[in-house]
């Protein structure tokens, strides 16, 4: 007997430019672009930085721990309430949907990166800036997991059709990261050159232009098969041939 895989026929590089596969491509690597230029690795790896800037040692002072101390022992604080946090994120993406839990938690990144930029513009009491900074990276960090970490991720194991859906997941990964590396090596550069207020602008903005291109090309794939996703993009695409020849 011959197993069925033997048989098959394996995609091919024209199978990508097929309107559904090109326009759910398009999807899965515009959303993984946006998603690493939000600034997740920025304000992940600069924790620390932005918290001592802010003078969080002020929060903690009664306990005689230094601004550095204080701000890792906060950063470290953050990054473990994220874990409740993505265990309510694997509720909600089955509750609210896919689509809806991006467009409800960007907007919190969106304000908590203008909050940041503010606190570093503006210059307010130790202890109010301390804590709004502090509350904003929190925010930024726990509504980040719930939304724009997991999701795009799994956006990309839904849209594709079968026979072509390794490369393309290979593609979007490959995507994610060159992403990441660009962020990771031009962060130093862009720190020396606009500051940390232009960093946290920048990122803002992209989230802004994410919230935006999540509202008009990411469906709701909550619930439905596979194959009803992929025949949606089909169709989407095929409307949108139609409609750009007339």
């Amino acid at each position: 007997m011959v197993h069925p895989a033997e048989t098959a026929k394996g995609p091919s590089w024209h199978d990508l430019f097929e309107p559904g596969v090109k326009h759910a491509l398009l999807v899965g690597v515009g959303i993984q672009i946006l998603q690493q230029f939000s600034g997740i690795n920025g304000v992940l790896y600069y924790t620390p930085q932005i918290l001592e800037q802010a003078g969080v040692g002020v929060l903690l002072s009664n306990l005689g721990l230094s601004s550095s101390s204080a701000s890792l022992l906060i950063s470290g604080m953050t990054t473990l309430l994220m874990l409740p946090c993505i265990a309510v994120a694997m509720r909600l993406m089955d509750l609210a949907g896919r689509r809806s839990l991006l467009l409800n938690t960007l907007p919190v990144l969106i304000i908590s990166l203008i909050v940041l930029v503010i606190g570093s513009v503006v210059k307010m009491g130790s202890f109010v800036q301390a804590s709004i900074s502090t509350v904003s990276v929190v925010l930024y960090f726990c509504f980040f997991v719930m939304g724009f970490g997991p999701i795009p991720n799994i956006l990309c194991s839904e849209i594709f059709p079968t026979r072509v859906r390794g490369i393309c997941i290979a593609i979007c990964a490959l995507t994610f990261w060159i992403s990441d590396i660009i962020v990771t090596y031009t962060l130093p550069v862009l720190l020396k050159s606009v500051g940390l207020a232009g960093v946290f602008g920048m990122y803002a903005v992209v989230c802004a232009i994410a919230w935006l291109f999540v509202f008009l090309k990411v469906p709701e794939t909550k619930g439905m098969p596979l194959e009803v996703i992929t025949e949606f993009f089909a169709v989407g695409a095929q409307q949108a041939s139609t409609t750009k020849d007339n």
